[in-house]
């Protein structure tokens, strides 16, 4: 697991403004599989809306291993949290996550100097990966049903008009690459896309042993 902080008003310290009754509320989501790239994205566009909220004083985003993660927000008093998790602006955030990821578990804790004193901090988000990586990903999940198309449709398909043929490649290829193959080809090229991620995590395992 490890947590990166947002500060409400940088670069002032984790415990700036704190006063004797602050929130943390964390909750948890599973996130569909192949979309925890997107999903830390949508959790720090969150959390900069959230941080023009009155009585905001920090927050981040914890990866737990597997398709779970936690979005963690903290607030001077139970009420300024109560008064964003009912805002429409919330509302519209969480509209973001259909298809991204569900909500699985809310705490709210009193306080929150334990909480985060126990974390590892990290100054910014990992870097996204590589534009070749991201090239060589994409080509691993078109080529395969380009060929297979190629090999075992489209000399059935001879007598079609060329633009209905093309139609069809397009349309069976976009179909299996984006629900089949893009997703496992993330999964199983995770460690490789996102190796900050992976340091990170790493860290913290040694930290806690």
């Amino acid at each position: 697991m490890f947590v990166e902080i947002l500060n409400a008003g940088e670069p002032l310290s984790v415990w700036d403004g704190v006063t004797s009754n602050p929130v943390t509320v964390t909750v948890a989501y599973r996130v569909t599989p192949g979309r925890a790239a997107d999903f830390h994205s949508w959790g720090w566009a969150m959390l900069g809306a959230t941080a023009r909220q009155p009585g905001f004083l920090g927050g981040g985003v914890l990866v737990d291993g597997g398709a779970e993660w936690h979005v963690v927000y903290r607030f001077a008093s139970e009420g300024s949290a109560l008064a964003w998790e009912k805002s429409p602006s919330r509302a519209q955030w969480d509209a973001r996550l259909d298809g991204l990821a569900q909500e699985a578990a809310r705490r709210r804790v009193p306080g929150a100097r334990a909480w985060f004193e126990a974390q590892t901090l990290t100054p910014a988000p990992p870097a996204p990966p590589s534009k070749w990586k991201l090239w060589f990903v994409n080509m691993s999940a078109v080529f395969p049903p380009v060929l297979l198309f190629n090999l075992t449709v489209l000399p059935y398909l001879g007598d079609l008009n060329a633009l209905i043929r093309t139609l069809l490649l397009c349309l069976c290829v976009t179909a299996l690459v984006t629900w089949i193959l893009m997703p496992r080809l993330q999964r199983f090229f995770r460690k490789w896309l996102y190796p900050s991620l992976q340091a990170l995590r790493g860290r913290h395992k040694r930290r806690a042993m």
